[in-house]
């Protein structure tokens, strides 16, 4: 399988589990409700997040955020493609860690353009201290960038061999 056909399953399975899950939350959850699932860790929540990841200039008085965000995903977006052009071709860690950016950076796109803010619900917690709210899109981005890591951990030990 090429990188590129690697890169966009992974891109493409995260875009669809993503919105399918924020259209779930979105049809059997008010906004701004939420509902316990296992007391003092988790709850299924339905936040709207103007901001970026954990809620980075959520603000309603900052009007120039949802324009940043789109256009820094587009941005992100090239730099991925470039990146999947100059990655070994047997780098799957690598490739499918840009998949998975791309898929979660698309995920989140796809809300700020259609609704101008980010559909977030998984709530994690220990008793009064809570994670702030996220969704599979930002699942996709920290798990694709521990792919990278990995990546680049792997071929650095195999540049010393």
């Amino acid at each position: 399988m090429n990188r590129y056909t690697l890169a966009s399953i992974w891109a493409v399975g995260m875009i669809a589990l993503d919105q399918a899950t924020k259209l779930w939350v979105s049809n059997v959850m008010e906004v701004w409700t939420g509902k316990q699932v296992i007391p003092g860790f988790f709850n299924l929540v339905h936040v709207l997040n103007r901001g970026a990841a954990w809620g980075f200039l959520d603000s309603e008085t900052i009007d120039w955020q949802r324009p940043l965000f789109i256009a820094i995903t587009f941005i992100a977006l090239g730099f991925i493609v470039y990146m999947l052009k100059t990655t070994n071709k047997s780098d799957t860690w690598m490739i499918t860690g840009l998949g998975l950016i791309a898929g979660g950076a698309v995920g989140n796109l796809i809300d700020r353009i259609r609704l101008g803010v980010v559909v977030d619900f998984l709530d994690f917690y220990v008793n009064t201290a809570h994670w702030p709210a996220f969704n599979i899109a930002d699942c996709a981005l920290t798990i694709g960038a521990g792919c990278i890591l990995l990546s680049m951990f792997l071929n650095r030990n195999a540049e010393t061999d």
